[in-house]
């Protein structure tokens, strides 16, 4: 995939990623939240997450949000600026406070897991088409969205359905499900989420949530039945690894105003500015890292955030896949929302293992961050 955008804007950057972020407290020591009685104070947000691994693995990134003018959305700003993100069109409300949320020590998967949100009202979910500046949100060659902010309010929806609508000046638009039930006021959360879904040109989703959102209980296939429209569908299938299918489109087409890609990352031609439909679909899976788990908090934001890092810098889709499988392992093996990701050099050398090699490595807490030869250690 040969990626397009607004390039004559003077503020173009490689990837933009809209959504809510918050402050997060995490407790100093295991229990209950009724329990601890100390919290470090983080960062967390689906999509600013994206945005952060991105520019540490050294492309130009840009969030764009509301928040709060309290300190916590001081710190929001100043944190993920301090990641090399672009926070300039970050937007303050005097009238609505910046989200914050606690949560357990455990992994979220667990029944024993306790998150308590302070979202309701917030300035972020007061986003709308009005109030948010619409040209940097489409200065990028990615816009990247996701499931959580259509579910914040009316007028979120409103703007994700303004910014996935077909145009011929459209970025590539990048989307994750990211179905977080206990967000949606009704029951057409699963609904919305499909309709954003197939307007997206890059769709990520995992098998667990489109069993729970649309009661799919087959394989990836099942889900692509679903969703024959996206360019690229990638399904998480946690452990096991991920499937990504990728039409092959008809000599002469164009979709939504960046050149896509076929099965071995060809571009086509200029053309029409609406989807054609596929007249195939290849099908890659890879499978998972095994890695010693820190938390998995954030796994799913550095997984999209690798792909698409491989999808700018015009991969094959398989080493997305593995740099995908990277970022996630890096996150996976270390406390927090975000970690440092490992080295462009040691990526794309791991990404480039044969099957074999790949399927024996071991990743660790720290692998990241060790030196040049000892950095990784292959079998």
């Amino acid at each position: 995939m040969t990626v397009t955008g607004p390039c004559n804007a003077p503020d173009v950057v490689d990837v933009v990623a809209l959504g809510e972020s918050m402050v997060t407290f995490l407790p100093t020591r295991p229990g209950r939240l009724a329990d601890v009685t100390s919290f470090d104070r983080g960062i967390g947000g689906a999509e600013s997450n994206v945005a952060c691994v991105l520019a540490a693995a050294g492309h130009s990134a840009r969030w764009v949000s509301r928040v709060g003018t309290d300190g916590f959305g001081d710190h929001l700003t100043e944190a993920i600026g301090g990641y090399g993100v672009d926070v300039s069109a970050v937007r303050r409300d005097p009238e609505r406070p910046t989200g914050v949320y606690f949560r357990t020590a455990g992994d979220r998967a667990t029944d024993a897991h306790e998150v308590a949100y302070y979202r309701a009202g917030s300035a972020a979910s007061a986003m709308a088409v009005e109030n948010v500046d619409m040209e940097a949100v489409r200065a990028g060659r990615v816009l990247h969205l996701s499931g959580i902010t259509a579910a914040l309010s009316d007028e979120c929806f409103g703007l994700l359905w303004q910014l996935t609508a077909p145009r011929p000046d459209r970025p590539l638009i990048s989307f994750d499900v990211n179905f977080r039930p206990g967000l949606w006021r009704d029951a057409d959360g699963p609904r919305v989420l499909l309709d954003l879904a197939r307007r997206a040109d890059i769709v990520f989703v995992g098998t667990d949530e489109a069993r729970t959102a649309w009661g799919i209980t087959g394989g990836p296939e099942n889900i692509r039945e679903l969703l024959p429209e996206p360019e690229v569908l990638v399904v998480k299938e946690g452990a096991r690894g991920a499937t990504a299918f990728s039409q092959a489109q008809p000599a002469g087409s164009r979709a939504a105003g960046a050149a896509r890609v076929g099965a071995g990352g060809t571009p086509s031609a200029p053309g029409s500015a609406t989807h054609p439909r596929p007249t195939a679909t290849p099908v890659t899976f890879v499978p998972a890292l095994n890695v010693t788990p820190v938390a998995a908090v954030g796994a799913g934001d550095a997984f999209a955030a690798g792909f698409l890092s491989g999808t700018l810098r015009e991969l094959p889709v398989r080493d997305r896949i593995r740099h995908g499988h990277l970022m996630a392992a890096a996150t996976l093996t270390a406390p927090g929302d975000l970690a440092a990701p490992p080295t462009r050099d040691t990526a794309d050398r791991l990404a480039a293992l044969d099957d074999e090699a790949w399927g024996t490595l071991r990743l660790g807490p720290g692998w990241t961050t060790q030196q040049a030869d000892e950095e990784v250690r292959t079998p």
